[in-house]
């Protein structure tokens, strides 16, 4: 049974799972150069040497950039949930407010030919996998129109 919950492999400090769920980026001080997943060490921007970063709360809302469907399952270290693997969505989404393309599985139930360029998704938290240890957790993208329609 299920006792925590906890950022999957790889993703801690990547999202909030607290209120509603959002991307953590970091930002530069000296020149606003936003980056996902968050880096602790310097600018990426060539163009800028600044060292003053900040963590960010991300748009939690972005448009299809461009998607695909994973029909075998990836390698480690991805945890396959128990089962046989079943294909799913994933989808490169543009955040609106940053300018960012970052990449995620669609919610369970969202497959290719429910998705299409420019619709709008929002980031939602769900369990990638549970085990022993609890949930899982990674965020997935979720179609506005499903969250505000109810569904799902």
């Amino acid at each position: 049974m299920s006792t925590t919950s906890a950022p999957a492999l790889g993703a801690e400090g990547w999202f909030t799972t607290e209120g509603e769920p959002a991307l953590i980026g970091t930002r530069c001080a000296e020149c606003s150069t936003t980056v996902f997943p968050p880096t602790a060490t310097f600018c990426p921007n060539p163009a800028c040497r600044g060292r003053d970063l900040e963590q960010v709360e991300l748009a939690r809302r972005g448009r299809v950039w461009s998607y695909t469907d994973a029909q075998y399952a990836p390698p480690a270290p991805y945890v396959q949930p128990a089962g046989d693997h079943e294909p799913f969505a994933i989808a490169a989404v543009e955040l609106i407010d940053d300018g960012l393309v970052v990449l995620g599985q669609m919610v369970p139930g969202v497959g290719v030919d429910d998705l299409s360029v420019g619709t709008e998704d929002e980031v939602v938290v769900e369990p990638l996998y549970s085990d022993e240890d609890g949930d899982h957790l990674v965020w997935k993208w979720k179609p506005v129109a499903a969250t505000e329609g109810g569904q799902g």
